[in-house]
């Protein structure tokens, strides 16, 4: 049957309509920054990053957390990498690949140590803060998560992967043989003691898998099932 002109009229007028809605929903959500009321900007930030932290202790705290996933694994600082080949070449292959499992399983032992650490950050977070990490690109929230918390994850961190390291037997050749790697600068100084090395690394992969997560809900914020997340980081788009 032929719609009659009416109908066409009625049905345009509608779809007109809720195109206009449309329109004015997303500009309701793609706010500037300026326009975004400080309780607004803190609130979305602290969701985002709790959310992030929890995520990323979540995924790295547990078995193969660092050593099954190739963007945090610890592997051994600059040139040991390579003579660690050549030990390989030796039949020392069993050593190394125990040395290499073991700092990673040190790393996911040390994370979930850190989560209250880090949600307490995200909870004194302040509105300068929440504004710098909406206006500071891909890498605000690591910046962020390191000033605060790098010092005193590292001491919490520390005493477990020395625990962890010291059972296979060659942390005391490692720390020897880098010593003197970083004396000819083989090998940088904070990474001539493997505890240190290793505390450094989990940090590093903690802090960049936090800023996986943000970065994911800051690039499509409309998945993160969150209004207000949606309205600040589209605002910050």
């Amino acid at each position: 049957m032929t719609m009659t002109l009416s109908r066409r009229l009625l049905l345009a007028h509608g779809v007109g309509t809720l195109a206009l809605l449309c329109a004015a929903q997303q500009r309701a959500l793609a706010l500037s920054l300026d326009q975004l009321s400080n309780a607004d900007a803190a609130s979305g930030v602290k969701a985002a990053l709790t959310k992030g932290a929890e995520v990323a202790v979540d995924l790295l705290g547990r078995p193969d957390g660092f050593l099954g996933n190739p963007q945090v694994r610890i592997g051994l600082p600059g040139q040991l990498q390579d003579a660690a080949e050549l030990l390989r070449r030796f039949g020392q292959g069993a050593r190394i690949d125990e040395l290499i499992t073991t700092i990673n399983r040190a790393a996911e032992a040390a994370v979930p140590m850190g989560r209250d650490l880090l949600i307490g950050a995200v909870q004194k977070m302040t509105v300068t803060d929440a504004k710098n990490i909406l206006s500071g690109g891909d890498t605000a929230v690591t910046q962020f998560f390191a000033d605060k918390t790098r010092a005193p994850l590292g001491q919490r961190f520390l005493p477990v992967v020395s625990q962890a390291t010291e059972k296979v037997g060659l942390t005391q050749q490692y720390n020897a043989i880098a010593g003197k790697a970083a004396s000819f600068g083989l090998v940088k100084a904070e990474d001539a003691n493997l505890q240190q090395y290793v505390t450094g690394k989990t940090l590093d992969g903690l802090y960049f898998m936090i800023g996986e997560q943000e970065r994911k809900i800051r690039h499509n914020p409309a998945e993160a099932g969150s209004a207000l997340l949606q309205k600040v980081f589209g605002a910050s788009r």
